[in-house]
């Protein structure tokens, strides 16, 4: 299977702190990287982590509030000077591009490097992205302002040949095309040889969901149902639900609750309030829900 990997690089929430940077993750799928949000210091962590800044052409940001962008001008500031080429694209609210644009038009070495926006759809799910190998969703979350979260799913992978009685049956190379996608093999003769004869199984495809700063809401559950990899926001413990209320966050037995109505195979939280020191309290209220969940630490890596 290809390479996929999730990298925290900025599990804080509002505020930075001596271990913690806000909101940015790195998606990996075989090497091709997409950001999602960019805290401030997106760029630090990603030289920290040993990702070339270079190599991301998409940029995923959830929502307009500081602590997912405030890292993005020094970012594209960075890319520019380190002669990026061609383009760059970002899907977020509309008006990030107002915001940006001011920015930009002092940035001289950006000639041969284009920025190019795409607007969310903040009202419901949509496809916003679409490779050979990958989809990306957006999926409408509940925040102050208009947020999303994203989710990543990794296309039907092709069927893998039985080599050696492919190589003995002599089947040609158009045929053996057709086999990795299902289809059974007619021989010379007129007889047929059913494709799982000739095949092993697919390997199955992952799925990652990253939902952030959002009120828990049941309303995604069939969109994340059965994920490889959940990260949900889990600003505070349970014992301040009012405050996560008050402020549209949700909590670590929250996040634990929908992860395990979701089905979703392992959890990780993150976007911890700067008033806990550490996260022990965070993931052992999870895990008294959720056995299988883990801390969204900087540097974390996360393998499907």
């Amino acid at each position: 299977m290809l390479p996929f990997s999730v990298t925290i690089l900025g599990s804080s929430s509002a505020l930075p702190t001596l271990s913690r940077f806000p909101t940015s993750q790195i998606v990996n799928l075989n090497e091709k990287l997409f950001l999602i949000d960019c805290g401030e210091g997106t760029q630090i962590q990603l030289r920290k982590y040993g990702f070339k800044a270079g190599k991301i052409n998409h940029i995923f940001i959830s929502h307009l509030h500081g602590d997912h962008i405030f890292g993005l001008p020094g970012l594209i500031s960075s890319m520019a000077l380190g002669g990026k080429k061609g383009e760059l694209h970002i899907y977020s609210h509309s008006e990030l591009k107002m915001m940006m644009d001011p920015l930009l038009k002092f940035m001289e070495e950006m000639e041969d490097f284009k920025v190019i926006y795409h607007p969310l759809n903040f009202r419901s799910q949509a496809l916003i992205y679409e490779d050979t190998n990958l989809t990306i969703e957006s999926i409408p979350l509940k925040h102050r302002i208009p947020c999303c979260g994203f989710i990543f799913r990794e296309k039907q992978h092709e069927l893998r040949l039985r080599g050696e009685l492919v190589e003995y049956l002599k089947i040609p190379i158009r045929d053996r095309v057709s086999l990795k996608h299902g289809a059974d093999y007619l021989k010379s003769d007129g007889t047929t040889i059913p494709n799982n004869e000739l095949t092993f199984p697919r390997d199955p495809s992952r799925s990652y969901a990253f939902c952030t700063d959002t009120l828990p809401r049941k309303q995604i559950l069939p969109v994340i149902k059965g994920v490889d990899l959940l990260y949900h926001e889990s600003t505070f413990c349970d014992d301040l639900k009012d405050l996560a209320l008050k402020t549209y966050h949700t909590t670590a037995r929250q996040a634990a609750e929908l992860g395990g109505e979701a089905g979703v195979k392992k959890l990780i939280i993150g976007h911890f309030s700067s008033r806990y020191k550490n996260e022990k309290p965070l993931v052992d209220e999870a895990r008294a829900i959720f056995p299988n969940t883990f801390a969204a630490n900087d540097g974390s890596r996360f393998d499907l």
